[in-house]
């Protein structure tokens, strides 16, 4: 099976998706950090489809990049300021072909992820 790459965020805080929500990718080689993808998650905290789809899919370290900030602020969760979480970056690798689901779980206070399925 060809590997590709989806993420989905839930607003812990609030019980629902984080739909609005921007995401950047970024592929790491060494010290280098280059953007391959950016989307904004839909009304079920997903994207429209897999931020690295199968025809660009290769092997080795990324960067997630989810604008909490940006979020907390637009649904008034963002409290004082400067605000606890702004950027969410979660560095993984990807080793096989295979499908890799990242999720964030996401709260103005805290978030957590997991590879999902």
């Amino acid at each position: 099976m060809p590997g590709f790459l989806t993420t989905h965020v839930l607003d812990t805080a609030r019980g629902c998706p984080a739909a609005g929500l921007k995401i950047t990718l970024y592929r790491i080689t060494g010290a280098d950090r280059v953007k391959i993808a950016e989307k904004i998650t839909n009304a079920d905290g997903r994207t429209d489809g897999p931020i690295l789809p199968e025809a660009d899919f290769a092997t080795g370290t990324y960067e997630l990049s989810f604008a909490a900030g940006d979020y907390l602020r637009a649904t008034g969760q963002d409290g004082p300021h400067p605000l606890f979480l702004d950027e969410v970056p979660i560095r993984f690798g990807m080793s096989a072909d295979d499908h890799y689901h990242v999720p964030l779980l996401l709260s103005p206070y805290g978030y957590g992820t997991y590879r999902g399925s």
